[in-house]
């Protein structure tokens, strides 16, 4: 009872922190509005499905975004933690180390499952998407995108030792997963070349922006992959990242 506890206090002070901090979410609410509205707008892509629009493309790419920045960027709590001595006052508590980090797990998972609704709903209002049983399907994937990428961001900000680092490392991290996932622009057809193709196939955020494309665009979208095989691979990367997270995390002293 007292690890269960546990795990839901450091989950609500994630949420709280998040929902309290209203510069991040209008942020989160005026970033995909660009992106969509503006950005969706102006380009056209060769290599799309014809009976799509860019933006009904373009929508569950940048719900992938959201859901991988907003995951490694809410992990900096545990540097922040850290610092003002926060995280040395919770692995001195009466809880597990495992149970330490599923609660921070969940609660940033939280927050960027929150910033992937915003998303959603920006879609929605816009006119982009109407399938609301495929926003409804793309749930659990986005519960599995957050999950991998909140441990991968836990695991960086176990090792450094300042923000700026962090922050650093984080981008350079963020910016070749998204660009190599599809989110922007097809990586399958022969004017795609040979390296980039290769290069996504060890990306995992391609499969999440995949699986979400099959939920959201349904038989209008050619998948790159099976969808049982994109859940797998994000159930695998999911599993080593929280295993490594834990790690990380545990080493701490």
């Amino acid at each position: 009872m007292t690890e269960v506890r546990g795990i839901y206090t450091l989950w609500l002070r994630e949420v709280k922190r998040y929902v309290r901090d209203r510069v991040r979410v209008v942020t989160g609410l005026i970033t995909p509005m660009l992106w969509l509205l503006i950005f969706g707008s102006a380009v056209r892509l060769s290599g799309q499905p014809s009976n799509l629009t860019y933006q009904q493309y373009l929508l569950p790419g940048i719900m992938g975004q959201a859901l991988m920045f907003t995951s490694m960027f809410v992990s900096i709590s545990v540097i922040w933690d850290r610092e003002f001595g926060f995280m040395k006052e919770i692995l001195v508590a009466p809880i597990s180390r495992v149970s330490i980090f599923l609660g921070k797990m969940l609660g940033d998972s939280t927050d960027a499952l929150i910033q992937g609704i915003i998303v959603l709903i920006v879609g929605a209002v816009a006119g982009i998407t109407a399938n609301f049983l495929g926003l409804i399907e793309a749930l659990p994937m986005m519960i599995l995108i957050t999950f991998g990428f909140v441990g991968l961001g836990v695991t960086i900000a176990s090792f450094m030792q300042n923000l700026e680092s962090y922050g650093v490392i984080a981008t350079l991290v963020n910016l070749p997963l998204f660009f190599l996932s599809g989110a922007l622009f097809p990586i399958r057809g022969p004017t795609v070349p040979d390296w980039l193709q290769v290069a996504s196939t060890f990306n995992p955020l391609t499969y999440g922006v995949d699986a979400l494309r099959i939920a959201m665009l349904g038989e209008a979208w050619q998948p790159l992959y099976p969808l049982y095989y994109d859940l797998f691979i994000m159930l695998v990367f999911d599993a080593i990242m929280i295993t490594v997270g834990t790690l990380a995390l545990s080493r701490r002293r």
